[in-house]
């Protein structure tokens, strides 16, 4: 078969231009990197919000997730019905916006239930932002295309996890040296982890309104949004494929999240890391290992797919879950840091590989139509289940099972051991039904250039 005339057959005069879509895509990118940038940060102030507010490990783990996902749980779904067939551009800009105002709120704190309904709020921004990110990229770009550009949108995430640990563990780390608060003028009063929360909430008002030079594409499938039935009698149908793929990808998040929101103090804890030490870490950690493997998993999912590979996106999801596994659970029982830093690279370089083929395999299986709603009950699960479980199933372990906060090493081994098995198992069932959606939704001649 010709792949050239293949690609001619893809590339419709009606997609928008590469620069109009690569632009985009770089918007979306620092949209992804300021939310990421706040979940980051937060993972390193721990201390100093557990100090001056006097909270417990579960406390905290209630801020960092389920507070995060509270309004999501409710809203999540009608702002993704509104994704199907409003005006995409301008909800994101409006959620970024609000994200960036609530982030900044967080820094006048002086309580746990504030600091909880604060982060309530970011939830709201963050609510607008998901669904209709990866709509938007889905008529930007033909299959083809989508999997680099959604790589390339991941690494938002990348860069927003490292630079936020990075910068922020120097930043904090200076402050901290030189004074435990700081007085502002009009503003008075604040502690470090208060101004960095302000500093890290001005850039998401500021790529709120970048957002707005972003245009709106034409969608792909014209007529009206699909009804709630619709919806509910597509899931039904195709629902040994999504049930997999949206409880597997929770409990992968759920552990990848406890992760995350524990990795710094579970070195300042274990190893006696100082702030600065783990940001540097960590943060080169994220930037320079984790693009490099997000790459290579775009590339080998294109090339399954150029062999005619119908559930190559899906492949990638699983060779990535399964070779990450050991190095994981090995990490936190290592008795020196740099052992166990070390592990976790290898670690994260090889969970990387599912970023943008985790991704592409939603939007390629979903009908245009629905993209926003189905791509909102997967996130659904990554959001409420992993975000709002992640952090609290860690703390719980660590406070319950070893009753020991200086055993978070052991608890994070324990999550490992336990969540990312079965959800390994649970992904394994998707990924026939997978294939057959990709084949009825694009047919067996456009699937194999669906990554290139």
């Amino acid at each position: 078969m010709d792949t050239q005339n293949l690609d001619t057959v893809h590339v419709e005069p009606d997609w928008p231009s590469a620069r109009r879509g690569w632009y985009a895509v770089f918007v979306l990118t620092l949209s992804l990197f300021v939310n990421f940038l706040d979940r980051g940060i937060i993972a390193l102030l721990v201390p100093n919000i557990k100090a001056d507010l006097q909270l417990t490990d579960t406390q905290l783990s209630l801020i960092m997730g389920f507070a995060f996902v509270l309004f999501y749980m409710f809203a999540g779904i009608p702002i993704a019905r509104y994704a199907d067939h409003g005006n995409r551009r301008n909800l994101i800009a409006i959620g970024m916006a609000l994200w960036g105002g609530a982030t900044a709120l967080c820094g006048f704190a002086k309580s746990f239930a504030m600091l909880f309904a604060f982060r309530v709020s970011v939830g709201i921004g963050e609510s607008c932002t998901g669904p209709a990110s990866y709509s938007l990229l889905g008529d930007y770009f033909p299959p083809h295309k989508l999997p680099r550009a959604i790589a390339f949108l991941n690494f938002g995430f990348i860069a927003g996890n490292g630079l936020a640990i990075l910068v922020g563990g120097t930043i904090i780390g200076i402050l901290a040296a030189n004074a435990s608060s700081f007085t502002l003028p009009l503003i008075g009063e604040l502690r470090v982890w208060q101004l960095a929360f302000i500093l890290v909430g001005i850039p998401g008002i500021i790529v709120g309104l970048m957002m707005l030079t972003v245009r709106e594409p034409v969608r792909r499938v014209e007529g009206a949004p699909p009804s709630l039935g619709e919806v509910k009698d597509f899931l039904k149908d195709k629902r040994w494929m999504y049930a997999p793929l949206i409880i597997g990808i929770a409990l992968n998040t759920i552990v990848a999240v406890g992760h995350a929101s524990w990795g710094p103090t579970f070195f300042m804890r274990t190893y006696g890391w100082a702030v600065e030490t783990v940001g540097l870490v960590s943060g080169l950690t994220f930037i320079v290992v984790m693009p490099f493997g997000a790459m290579l998993g775009s590339m080998m999912a294109e090339r399954w797919t150029r062999e005619g590979r119908a559930d190559a996106n899906m492949r990638v999801v699983m060779f990535a879950l399964i070779i990450s596994l050991p190095f994981n659970i090995a990490a936190p029982l290592m008795p020196q840091g740099w052992m166990s830093a070390g592990l976790f690279a290898f670690g994260l370089f090889f969970t990387a590989f599912l970023f943008g083929p985790q991704n592409a395999a939603i939007q390629l299986a979903t009908p245009n139509r629905m993209r926003g709603m189905i791509s909102a009950l997967v996130l659904f699960g990554f959001n409420v289940l992993g975000y709002g479980l992640g952090p609290t199933v860690l703390a719980l372990i660590t406070n319950y099972v070893f009753q020991d906060e200086m055993q978070i090493g052991y608890a994070m081994a324990t999550c490992y051991a336990v969540f990312s098995p079965i959800a390994i198992i649970v992904l394994w069932i998707a990924i026939k039904p997978y294939a057959d959606t990709i084949r009825e939704l694009h047919g067996t001649g456009v699937q194999p250039q669906a990554a290139e």
